[in-house]
């Protein structure tokens, strides 16, 4: 028997366990796990057939508040185990039940959106961690994962806006991450040739973490290409000054400032 069956060992053990609450005792003293169903699973698990022993014992485990837990406990152990297509499966045969109040379907919302990550299903993830915020229900982790997801879609501007929502919830200051969202769109800026726009994200960046050493090592890399090479190379001192170990990162944009200058001889003073 493989691990998956002996994870859904348990599963069959909380129906009958179920089963024996809801049904009424059999005169003849017969053990309720002979009721077809449960039999039925039973099979399908020493028959190595794991996705029908779960439909069996999760149809066989009604939904109320007792229960729902081992519903949501078993679909996350599902996904951690990398079995994504279960893990959906169960969480979104949870949400189907009409009798789920809100707090256990915000749960499970939650639970689905993991696997859809999971999965690369983007978008549907965010569309659940998005409702989760709107139901003000799991609203720090919805908006952690709504975060991992614009990162990976590289959209800064929305990593930006989450992150906004994010910081007043968390202990950790998130000006660093913050400072990264403001130079990567900096970055596409300068692509598209709006260097004003650059510069004012740039500033942004700086306010939002004054230790980060990228934005100014942008806004040097930018007086150096609209040929102010003596405020580019105070800049990159600066930032040489601040951190050391940086200056193998800054050292061609200073040969190029000092080339560009016909200084050479500076820079090797320098060094």
């Amino acid at each position: 028997m493989n691990a998956l069956l002996w994870l859904l060992l348990p599963v069959a053990a909380a129906s009958g366990w179920w089963l024996a609450r809801r049904l009424p005792a059999r005169r003849d003293g017969r053990s309720i796990h002979t009721t077809p169903a449960y039999f039925r699973g039973l099979n399908y698990l020493l028959n190595e057939e794991p996705d029908k022993a779960i439909d069996v014992f999760v149809q066989l485990l009604e939904v109320d508040s007792e229960t729902v837990e081992t519903h949501l406990a078993l679909g996350s152990l599902f996904r951690r185990r990398g079995e994504v297509e279960r893990a959906i499966r169960i969480h979104q045969n949870l949400i189907a039940r009409p009798a789920l109040d809100e707090e256990h379907r915000a749960s499970a919302l939650l639970e689905l959106g993991k696997d859809y990550m999971r999965a690369g299903l983007y978008d549907r993830a965010e569309n659940l961690f998005l409702e989760l915020k709107e139901m003000k229900q799991h609203v720090r982790k919805a908006l952690e994962n709504l975060l991992v997801i614009y990162q990976q879609e590289k959209d800064w501007q929305a990593c930006l806006d989450v992150s906004e929502e994010l910081q007043p919830l968390v202990r950790e200051p998130l000006g660093l991450a913050r400072a990264h969202y403001y130079c990567e769109l900096a970055e596409e800026a300068l692509a598209r040739g709006d260097n004003r726009e650059a510069e004012s994200l740039l500033e942004r960046a700086v306010v939002a973490d004054p230790q980060n050493i990228r934005p100014r090592h942008l806004q040097a890399r930018m007086a150096r290409e609209r040929g102010d090479c003596q405020n580019a190379i105070s800049q990159l001192r600066r930032i040489a000054e601040r951190n050391p170990d940086y200056i193998s990162e800054i050292l061609p944009d200073l040969h190029k400032c000092h080339a560009m200058r016909g200084d050479l001889a500076g820079l090797r003073e320098y060094l």
